[in-house]
């Protein structure tokens, strides 16, 4: 069961590394530091499978594979504080000027040259005042080197660096979890702070019993119970960690793809608009394999993925493009366009918004067909209504409810409301 959970963790670290390589290509410090520590921690928990053990086996050092988990945890221990650093020079609450954003600063100031002594003095004791030996199958560092007070030192350096990081961080956690607006940040750095917490009592157990086992070795018995504790709490720890780094990601994804179903329903609307006035838009829709059945799915799929740094700044242009065509074509429309449209839609029984959804959607059907034999220089903007100002809230429901009917609209029907504009001009 362990070995299952164990590389469980391996897989969730090293998904959310390549997960958090863009940002951290595009980002700072505080990206990449988050990076680091997905990588570096993933890495050492990989020291513990046998995966791992085997691929250091052919370098010749005994117990390499424990060394290497040990310097490894340090090292994301040093990086995962360089974050929290980071996170409050960026203007976390209270920011860098705030008592635990000093506090932070102050310890991350000196946190890196502390890791890279604790390691090397690891290293040292490691190799200079442990007896070691061939690893047997199934035994764990610390009943290999029972009896040995080398074992002690060790143990010391190693769950003093990263106990004093693990409290600092729940400390850090903790509070501004308290302060967190967001209920998917505030969960997620609750599940962090107690992930720390649980962390804390485990780095001491495992010292405490370092220390006896120096000093006298233990039943076996003892020694299983110990394993059974301590692994139970690490397991629990980096599972809280981890589940609460992932929690505020849980917020992003459902804003990622409600921004893409967006997309999906603003694209027919888009690309017509787009293809009416190609000169008005950033990227012009695309025209892969004309003419081929599977054509349409895979320019829509390409419009909807490419040429913008996320869906929502891609959703942000499909409306400012939209808005910006629907313009221009206002200034070759006939100025009695939109009440004939709206006439139109009252007679086909639509009320209200509906009436106006519809209206717009057989304007801008019409506009179109206007646009490719203009009857006017342009001019004064015809009347065309506004749908507000409030992107989220307004703007991008409206365009979706007037998409809906575009869809629906005849051309010719639009053809016959371009007519009877021009007619009443």
């Amino acid at each position: 069961m362990s070995d299952i959970l164990t590389y469980g963790i391996v897989i969730l670290l090293l998904g959310q590394a390549l997960w958090r390589i863009p940002s951290a290509l595009r980002g700072r410090v505080r990206e990449r530091s988050l990076w680091g520590a997905f990588a570096v921690l993933a890495g050492a928990w990989l020291m513990r499978t046998d995966l791992g053990k085997h691929a250091v086996e052919g370098l010749g050092v005994d117990d390499l594979a424990a060394l290497l988990k040990h310097c490894l945890t340090v090292a994301g221990m040093c990086v995962l504080l360089r974050y929290i650093a980071a996170v409050y020079r960026g203007g976390a609450v209270g920011g860098a000027s705030s008592r635990r954003g000093r506090v932070t600063v102050a310890v991350q100031r000196y946190g890196v040259v502390a890791a890279v002594l604790v390691i090397a003095a690891m290293a040292a004791v490691f190799l200079l005042a442990l007896d070691r030996g061939p690893v047997p199958e199934d035994s764990h560092f610390t009943d290999r080197y029972a009896g040995e007070p080398g074992l002690a030192l060790y143990m010391a350096l190693f769950y003093g660096y990263c106990g004093a990081v693990i409290t600092l961080c729940g400390y850090q956690w903790a509070g501004a979890a308290r302060g967190a607006a967001r209920r998917t940040l505030r969960t997620g750095l609750t599940l962090m702070a107690v992930g720390m917490a649980v962390g804390a009592l485990y780095a001491v157990v495992r010292a405490v019993y370092a220390t006896l086992v120096a000093v006298h070795p233990v039943s076996d018995s003892s020694a299983r119970m110990q394993e059974t504790v301590t692994d139970s709490l690490l397991y629990a720890s980096f599972l809280f960690w981890a589940l609460g780094v992932v929690a505020p990601a849980t917020q992003a994804a459902v804003n990622r793809w409600r921004a893409y179903e967006m997309l999906a329903g603003l694209h027919p609307l888009w690309r017509d608009l787009a293809l009416t006035a190609p000169d008005l838009v950033r990227q012009a829709p695309s025209r892969l394999f004309p003419g081929h059945p599977v054509a349409s799915r895979l320019n829509t799929v390409r419009d909807l993925v490419s040429h913008d740094a996320s869906p929502q700044i891609r959703l942000a242009r499909y409306v400012t493009e939209i808005r910006d065509v629907i313009h221009a074509m206002r200034r070759r429309a006939p100025d009695a366009l939109y009440r004939t449209a709206l006439e139109l839609a009252e007679s086909e029984g639509y009320a209200g918004q509906d009436a106006e959804a519809a209206a717009q959607a057989y304007w801008i059907m019409a506009a179109r067909l206007n646009m490719r034999a203009p009857v006017r220089e342009p001019g004064v903007p015809a009347e065309f209504p506004s749908t507000g100002e409030d992107f989220f809230s307004e703007e991008v429901p409206w365009l979706l409810r007037v998409r809906e009917a575009y869809t629906r609209a005849d051309p010719a029907i639009a053809g016959e409301v371009l007519e009877d504009s021009r007619a009443s001009a």
